[in-house]
C-alpha cells in the first residue's frame, strides 16, 4: 500500500485562500518534492514546475505520484534567463521558498524576482517564505540554538565553496511585491516548532560539506574541529527538543497577491 501524501499546513492554508476559485493553469516557480506532490492533489488544468537544480528535478520527478499529463512540464531553468516561459501566463502561481533559494543560483538578483514573474501571473500568486532566524529570534536558548545552527550550516557551505540560501522577511517581500505591480490580498505568519528532523537534516548537510573540505584545501585540524562541532550541535539540539517538546521559534509566512489592475 502506498504512503499517503503528507500536505503541509502552509499548503492547506493556500487551499483555504483559493476557496472555490479554479486553479486553472498552475506555475510552481521553484519546485521541489513536497510542492510537486501537493500540486498532484489539486484539480489543475495543467502545471509547469521550474527548478534551477538538475538534481532537484530528478528527485521531484521520481517522487511524483501517478503519471504526468501531456501538458504538464518539469523544466530545469533559471529565472535570470529572459527566454524562460516568455509570453506565457498562468492562473495560479506558487512562489514556495524561492526567494530564499535564489542566492544559490542567481546571487544579488532577489530584488528583481517579482518584476520577472509579474507578466506570468494572470490570477493569484502565493508566496511562502521563512522569516530569517539569524539573529531575529535569538531571544532565548531555543532561538539562540537555531541561530547557531544557521551560522554553522552557512559556514560549512561557504568553506565547501557553495553559496548559502538567504531568507527574506515578510515585510521585504511585501514592499517588493507592491513595487513590482502587485496588490497584497492577505498575509499571515505561522509559528514554527522544529523537531528532530530539523536537527538531523541540518547536521547531515554539514557533514556532507565537511567531507569536501580536503578537496577545498582546508586544514585537517579545521575539518576535525568542524566534525566535532556537528556532534556538539546535535547533542545540544536533541537535549533542547526533549526539554521544550521541540524547538518553538521563528515563523513561516504565506502572502497572497494579485496583479494591480
Amino acid at each position: 500500500m502506498e504512503n499517503p501524501i503528507k500536505i503541509s499546513g502552509l499548503f492547506k492554508y493556500v487551499e483555504q485562500l483559493q476557496g472555490d476559485t479554479p486553479w486553472g493553469s498552475f506555475l510552481d516557480t521553484g519546485t521541489g518534492v513536497k510542492s510537486l506532490q501537493w500540486i498532484s492533489t489539486l484539480n489543475t488544468e495543467r502545471w509547469t514546475a521550474i527548478t534551477a537544480s538538475q538534481a532537484m528535478a530528478k528527485s521531484s520527478q521520481e517522487s511524483y505520484p501517478g503519471t504526468m499529463r501531456d501538458h504538464d512540464r518539469l523544466v530545469v531553468g533559471n529565472w535570470v534567463d529572459p527566454e524562460l516561459l516568455k509570453g506565457e501566463q498562468f492562473d495560479t502561481v506558487l512562489v514556495d521558498y524561492l526567494v530564499g533559494a535564489i542566492d544559490g543560483f542567481a546571487p544579488y538578483w532577489q530584488d528583481l524576482v517579482f518584476e520577472r514573474l509579474r507578466p506570468l501571473v494572470k490570477g493569484r500568486m502565493y508566496i511562502i517564505g521563512l522569516e530569517p532566524y539569524v539573529p531575529v529570534v535569538e531571544k532565548d536558548e531555543v532561538g539562540l540554538y537555531v541561530g547557531d545552527v544557521g551560522r554553522f550550516r552557512d559556514s560549512c557551505l561557504l568553506m565547501a565553496r557553495e553559496r548559502p540560501y538567504r531568507e527574506y522577511p515578510s515585510d521585504w517581500i511585501a514592499r517588493h511585491l507592491q513595487r513590482a505591480g502587485f496588490n497584497i490580498v492577505s498575509g499571515k505568519r505561522f509559528p514554527i516548532r522544529f523537531g528532530e528532523r530539523f536537527v538531523q537534516s541540518q547536521m547531515k548537510m554539514c557533514r556532507q560539506r565537511i567531507a569536501r573540505f580536503e578537496a577545498c584545501g582546508i586544514d585537517p585540524a579545521v575539518t576535525s574541529a568542524m566534525t566535532k562541532q556537528v556532534d556538539v550541535l546535535t547533542e545540544r539540539g536533541l537535549a533542547l527538543i526533549a526539554k521544550h517538546n521541540g524547538l518553538p521559534t521563528g515563523y513561516d509566512y504565506v502572502i497572497a497577491a494579485e496583479p494591480a489592475r
